[in-house]
């Protein structure tokens, strides 16, 4: 789904042409191309895509340009800066990310606010909206193919996790102590949920939480987490492997159980979240907890925990997206406040922790509401 806010795609176009010009002093023929919204921007995303080339098209470059969200934002933080740090760290690493190119923190003139632009890499990402396993281009792939994709996010994540993170300079993540990994993230998501909640009950999110903290393991290996871990984070070439991973705004340090949970929730919620069966070739999710651990040389531990936490994280960030909805008069008050209780988040948090779902514990309450 694209951004709720418009952009004069024009004068943006024009003030980038003047930032370029500065940045790459004053080349011969530069050429900055349309500058185009993709479809697929998400919902705390606000991106554009455009061509650039100069010195007589000898130089040229097909970019995409990330830009600070503005307006109702979905998270309470955004640190721009952490996913060009990120990407720029893993350039040279065995994990595919796209190449940074340049980056503004300081001058909001251009976009009206900082922004990094990356190279664009070539190829296809699995689909939220509608979800994969609904429709899509994954149905028009064989089961081998399919199979492909889906174990090529965790062979992301199994790279991803094998990093050496302190010798890379990965040290900008905060939490490198690992006796404070999960507390700082649980602390985290606490004032996360007490913006988010804006004072009214969230029955299961709150039982979650309280869960969350009595339940809470040791943490002996932390690794660089890749936070929205899943594949439709993921841009897959011609041949199903994995091209680019996206998205580092959840990036943290973290245990490489939170990443597999939540690629795992992630594909519940596309799934059994919303009735649909799995697309034959997914393989299972027990095959796929072993081909990660042969891919990481690692043992998992015990991931109910992680999957309960990944289900917190989320309906927490549901919380702000159905108030994004309302914001932007896509639905109103009541049916945004009842959407924040009863969705695919909170239903599947639900049947985590053995708790009645949603809407049969609310009268006249149903997730259709």
């Amino acid at each position: 789904m694209p951004t709720m806010w418009e952009r004069d795609l024009d004068r943006d176009r024009a003030q980038f042409y003047d930032w370029l010009d500065r940045k790459l002093d004053h080349p011969e023929k530069l050429v900055v191309g349309k500058l185009v919204s993709p479809a697929s921007s998400g919902f705390s995303n606000d991106t554009l895509l455009c061509d650039v080339s100069w010195d007589g098209g000898r130089q040229a470059e097909s970019c995409v340009v990330r830009i600070q969200p503005q307006g109702f934002t979905v998270f309470p933080d955004y640190d721009l800066s952490l996913q060009y740090l990120c990407m720029q760290k893993l350039a040279d690493s065995a994990v595919p990310v796209p190449l940074v190119l340049w980056t503004e923190n300081n001058d909001q003139s251009v976009f009206g606010a900082p922004f990094y632009v990356m190279r664009h890499v070539k190829g296809r990402v699995p689909g939220d909206n509608p979800p994969y396993h609904s429709e899509g281009w994954l149905h028009e792939l064989s089961p081998t193919e399919r199979n492909r994709v889906w174990l090529g996010g965790f062979e992301c994540m199994a790279g991803i996790h094998s990093l050496d993170w302190k010798n890379m300079g990965f040290d900008f993540l905060a939490g490198t102590d690992s006796s404070d990994v999960l507390q700082a993230q649980l602390d985290s998501y606490d004032d996360f949920f007490d913006w988010a909640s804006r004072g009214r009950e969230q029955p299961v999110v709150e039982v979650a939480r309280e869960w969350l903290r009595k339940n809470a393991p040791a943490v002996d290996h932390p690794v660089v987490s890749w936070g929205d871990a899943r594949i439709g984070n993921v841009i897959f070439d011609d041949d199903c492997r994995p091209a680019a991973v996206l998205d580092w705004e959840m990036a943290c340090m973290g245990t490489a159980e939170q990443d597999v949970a939540w690629g795992i929730f992630l594909d519940r919620h596309h799934s059994e979240g919303i009735s649909t069966p799995r697309l034959e070739g997914f393989c299972s999710y027990e095959e796929s907890l072993e081909y990660y651990q042969r891919c990481a040389d690692r043992e998992l531990g015990d991931l109910h925990y992680w999957e309960v936490f990944a289900g917190f994280r989320f309906s927490v960030i549901m919380m702000r997206i159905s108030q994004q909805l309302v914001r932007y008069e896509l639905m109103d008050e009541a049916a945004g406040y009842a959407f924040e209780l009863d969705n695919t988040c909170t239903n599947l948090l639900a049947g985590l922790l053995d708790l009645a779902p949603p809407g049969e514990s609310r009268t006249g309450f149903s997730q259709e509401s």
